[in-house]
């Protein structure tokens, strides 16, 4: 009798356990906005608020963190655990049964409540997930070619080799970086400004899955004469948001939080090997038709973290010789720079995913290689690895070292002189995108003359009852506009060598984007008003 009570109550204990359901619940506003939004370092770091000045980019409702009321209640309602945040979303992934998570929706500040298992749902709300496997070869070679074939070189050449660029990388672990000769030089230059295991929630992020180790090699690697990263003098901030052993829709929510922190920090450009269409629970499944840019939970974040100034990478993915064959979330974006796979010889790599989006816009975007792409692996050996994993950031490391090179260009601009330097720009296909971008022919094509800007200066910065302007050899007027943090105008002026100077008594205190507009070219600046 006392075992048949014991299998009972294990088997109730297990049902218990496996009834635990993934969901989201989104609230309706954020009542703290008009205190943050006056207070914006509480939100951001000055790093983030300059991105965003140097691309006239302001503050709004997705930068407010989400009411601590609000999430107090909800970690405080019966049976529910709280996973993951975002800001962004306004949501809170959460994990429950399914009656304590519909009980949800009768709070007053609840806008709604979707379940990963769509089969819960009045309507279709699916999460899907594919994590890329490393074909590691043990063939000798150095990391040229994969550089050349995009004319990163060019970019070194010049002195654009990332330095003053922040990437974060989105992965399954990174064991090693701290320890491995190869990352020696990033670690001597002080070049890892931080991470984060959002998996486990510590601030450990040296642990985990190889796989990011790897992928970080291709940019910020350096061992002599056999691999240098495409970015070798970045800064980088890693983040764990992978879990290698489960397939689960956490991970999506865990990368969105990661890509706010991203955002905080004031990083430029997130790169992304991984991919979403199938789970463990096949409940979670996503379908071909979910590749729309607006279905999945992360590539909506991904989308907004391209609206916050940054540039989203993304490996296309794996499937292009399986059944499922297309591009998985979040390379679906709509700004998101999905990256296929091409061998050295430039030929396409037939594992590399097939576009378009679901929608019908061109996927991938360009292509990088990602067959046999040198790397580092997880015992610090120079070795090859396949899979569209590397193409991704092989080319985000060359994308951080162009933006360096136009650093007055939005990440609009940049993303679309890439796309435009495709060798197939004129006739994309549905596997290999726009090509193979030339980024000598990018740069070629978003070079200006910014001498004017060279020697411009605004000051004093924090300023009070004046702003001051200095700039040489200007015959013709100057435009300077005004902005608060909100994006509205407050001031429009014209100015010239003999009136250099502007009355700033009637602005309240805080952060303002001026911008400066002469002859067709313009540049803005962040100052601060106390």
């Amino acid at each position: 009798m006392k075992k048949t009570t014991f299998i009972i109550l294990f088997f109730l204990v297990c049902n218990l356990t496996f009834s635990q359901e993934h969901a989201w619940v989104y609230f309706k506003d954020k009542p703290d906005e008009a205190t943050f939004l006056a207070n914006p370092l509480t939100m951001l770091t000055q790093k983030a608020l300059d991105r965003r000045g140097k691309q006239n980019i302001s503050l709004d409702i997705n930068d407010i963190p989400i009411s601590e009321m609000y999430m107090t209640a909800i970690r405080n309602a019966n049976g529910i655990q709280v996973k993951a945040k975002s800001k962004w979303l306004n949501a809170l992934h959460i994990l429950g049964s399914e009656t304590d998570i519909k009980a949800l929706s009768n709070l007053s500040f609840v806008k709604s409540v979707d379940f990963a298992a769509n089969d819960l749902n009045a309507k279709s709300v699916l999460k899907k997930q594919h994590k890329f496997d490393i074909q590691t070869e043990f063939n000798y070679g150095g990391s040229f070619n994969q550089i050349e074939m995009l004319k990163g070189e060019v970019l070194h050449q010049k002195g654009f080799t990332g330095e003053g660029m922040t990437i974060a990388v989105m992965d399954g672990g990174f064991p090693g970086v701290n320890t491995l000769s190869a990352f020696q030089r990033m670690r001597d230059n002080n070049q890892i400004k931080g991470g984060y295991d959002y998996v486990q929630r510590n601030a450990n992020f040296y642990t985990g899955f190889s796989h990011g180790t790897s992928v970080l090699s291709t940019m910020a690697g350096f061992v002599d004469e056999k691999l240098v990263g495409t970015a070798p003098d970045a800064d980088y901030y890693l983040f764990i948001t992978e879990k290698g052993a489960t397939e689960t829709p956490l991970e999506e929510s865990l990368w969105v939080e990661a890509a706010e922190k991203a955002d905080s920090l004031g990083v430029d450009v997130i790169n992304t090997s991984l991919g979403y269409n199938t789970f463990d629970d096949s409940r979670y499944n996503y379908t071909y038709a979910d590749m729309n840019g607006k279905t999945t939970f992360i590539t909506r974040g991904a989308d907004i973290a391209f609206s916050r100034g940054m540039i989203v990478v993304n490996s296309a993915g794996n499937e292009g010789d399986k059944t499922w064959r297309y591009i998985t979330a979040p390379g679906d974006g709509f700004n998101v720079l999905t990256i296929g796979a091409v061998y050295g010889n430039e030929s396409i790599v037939a594992f590399s995913s097939f576009g378009p989006s679901a929608d019908g816009r061109t996927k991938p975007d360009v292509l990088a290689k990602g067959g046999a792409t040198t790397i580092i692996n997880r015992t610090g050996n120079v070795t090859t690895g396949n899979g569209t994993s590397f193409s991704s950031p092989v080319i985000c490391g060359v994308i951080a070292c162009f933006w360096q090179a136009n650093p007055t260009k939005t990440n609009a601009e940049i993303i679309k002189a890439i796309k435009e330097s495709g060798h197939l720009y004129a006739n994309p296909t549905s596997q290999e995108g726009y090509g193979i971008p030339d980024f000598e022919k990018a740069i070629t094509t978003l070079t200006v003359d910014e001498l004017f800007f060279d020697t411009f200066k605004v000051y004093p910065n924090p300023f009070q009852d004046k702003l001051q302007f200095y700039f040489a050899n200007i015959s013709d007027e100057i435009e300077v506009s005004i902005y608060d943090v909100l994006g509205r105008k407050v001031l429009i002026q014209q100015l010239n060598q003999q009136q250099s100077e502007i009355n700033t008594e009637f602005l309240s205190q805080g952060i303002y984007l001026v911008q400066i507009k002469q002859d067709g070219n313009s540049k803005t600046f962040t100052v601060l008003k106390r």
